[in-house]
């Protein structure tokens, strides 16, 4: 990604310089979050959490939530919390279904997991 500054003297415009743009993290690419966009939007349960107690119990629940509702019961656990950060959840657990943050701060049961997903896919 690059980033255009004009350069201006009282009032005078002296041109323009590139430079790359880049983050505390490192350089960003457009495609990188792009990745990471696509990536919160795909169809899909996932935990977001460090993979403490709390979030693993809460993984517990959405598989046996799913299975009983007869869905696939694959859930991503998400630990990067750059990628956590990005669904906009600072408290975790946090359960995200097809791309939505239904819950974040609490361990939900498996029939609260339940009632979430048939609310969300119907």
């Amino acid at each position: 990604m690059k980033l255009f500054h004009t350069i201006e003297e009282n009032g005078k415009s002296k041109g323009a310089e590139t430079q790359e743009a880049s983050s505390s993290c490192g350089n960003i690419s457009a495609e990188s979050v792009a990745k990471s966009e696509a990536a919160k939007k795909a169809p899909g349960v996932k935990v977001l959490g460090s993979g403490c107690a709390r979030c693993q119990a809460l993984e517990r629940a959405a598989k046996e939530a799913l299975a009983e509702l007869g869905m696939d019961a694959t859930v991503d656990h998400v630990t990067n919390f750059a990628q956590i950060a990005s669904y906009g959840v600072m408290t975790t657990p946090a359960l995200v279904i097809d791309g939505k943050v239904v819950s974040y701060g609490k361990v939900l049961s498996k029939d609260e997991v339940k009632a979430l997903l048939q609310k969300v896919r119907g």
